[in-house]
């Protein structure tokens, strides 16, 4: 999905997870992740002993824009040394180990992080190369493993999409924004006021209409009508195009705006003389 704005403020996660690659292979893979990484604010990546050395040229086109991750990557020889001011770190694999440690879901990783975090610690999460993955003297240096809930025929996801799926839990655990809400543009959505407005006008037309033809159903059909407009949370401007439909629909379309327009000439007419 393109939306990248730059005029928009940046929400960097600086005391967001370090995102260690381990012995990652192709710069291309690096640029996806650094990628997927900035897309929710994190910044702090870790490499150990990358295969094609770095920096790597062939990372920069899919980081996509961001220079800033890239910038600040730091490079270490061993998994212990990147990791060696880390307090709580996270492996992530999708392959069962022959250890007995503890193995959460994205989202509870990110939840236990995000606690972490909240009290001063420092966090980060390991990811493996990506023909084979984490290897067991890495893993034994974590806290716990993470382990995604996949199609267990087809569990093996990429470098990017890990990093990625990881990186967005962390960032839901720190977001507000709610999870479902309406864009009302340049208007606002309309008061009980408005509403009534609507309702008194609708029914006054739909009764000189004959539609309310059944005394003892007319207000069961009175509430249907007003459920069916209370739901659409409708705006103010939306409100003012139903009231002119119904208008347009009143006064027999052209030919009563024509007639309309006459009257309000006529009208003129006489007030001048």
């Amino acid at each position: 999905m393109a939306g990248t704005d730059h005029k928009k403020p940046s929400k960097i996660q600086e005391d967001g997870p370090a995102i260690i690659l381990i012995v990652p292979q192709l710069g291309e893979n690096i640029g996806k992740a650094v990628r997927a990484m900035y897309n929710f604010g994190l910044t702090d990546l870790r490499l150990v002993a990358p295969r094609d050395g770095w920096p790597n040229e062939a990372a920069v086109a899919p980081a996509a824009g961001a220079d800033i991750v890239l910038d600040k990557a730091r490079v270490f020889d061993t998994t212990a040394e990147a990791i060696a001011d880390l307090e709580y770190v996270y492996a992530t694999t999708a392959r069962p180990r022959d250890m007995i440690k503890e193995v959460v879901t994205p989202k509870r990783c990110c939840e236990l992080m995000r606690g972490f975090v909240n009290t001063g610690k420092k966090v980060g999460l390991l990811f493996g190369p990506e023909k084979a993955g984490l290897k067991n003297d890495d893993i034994a240096l974590s806290t716990a493993i993470v382990s995604v809930p996949l199609n267990p025929s087809f569990a093996s996801i990429n470098l990017a999409q890990a990093v990625g799926l990881l990186s967005y839990e962390w960032f839901q655990t720190g977001s507000d924004i709610p999870d479902s809400f309406t864009p009302t543009q340049d208007t606002s959505p309309a008061t009980a006021g408005e509403l009534q407005k609507l309702f008194d006008h609708m029914e006054e037309e739909l009764k000189e209409a004959g539609y309310f033809r059944a005394d003892q159903r007319r207000s069961l059909m009175r509430r249907n009508l007003r459920n069916i407009f209370t739901r659409s949370e409708l705006t103010r401007e939306e409100i003012s195009t139903m009231r002119g439909v119904i208008k347009a629909l009143a006064t027999g379309g052209g030919a009563g705006w024509i007639a309309e327009k006459a009257e309000i000439a006529l009208k003129a007419k006489k007030k001048a003389e």
